[in-house]
């Protein structure tokens, strides 16, 4: 029979899983941009998966995709933070937080773009004939 203190780190890991799929469900349903990524997710997916990429290649497709939706996550947490500790009214500073966590967001996006398009373009050419 378990212990009490291994039902205790059992219950007090489920709990952190709750608040991390609560934070995840927060950023899909409020976040306008996070749709952009899970569309540009499942296209580069889906064309990941017809192109037959290797596994090297897959290492950095999910890397690239993890780095994008990491950035909007945490950019989400910055603008939060921001906003309450301006208590909801427009602050420079708070504006200089939300304005540097979404260029870092479009950075990790544009960087996808290149990794995707360095990693899918020439199989893609390839397959269509050209």
């Amino acid at each position: 029979m378990p212990t009490l203190s291994l039902i205790r780190f059992l219950r007090s890991r489920a709990k952190s899983f709750q608040y991390a799929f609560a934070g995840w469900w927060f950023v899909i349903r409020t976040q306008q941009n996070a749709w952009i990524h899970a569309l540009a997710s499942v296209v580069v997916i889906l064309l990941g998966l017809w192109l037959q990429l290797g596994l090297q290649e897959w290492a950095v497709i999910v890397l690239t995709i993890a780095l994008v939706w990491t950035a909007e996550f945490l950019n989400t947490a910055l603008e939060a933070i921001a906003t309450l500790a301006s208590n909801g009214q427009e602050h420079p500073l708070a504006k200089v937080g939300k304005d540097v966590g979404a260029a870092a967001v479009l950075i990790a996006a544009l960087a996808s773009v290149v990794i995707g398009l360095l990693i899918l373009l020439p199989p893609l050419l390839e397959r269509l004939g050209f």
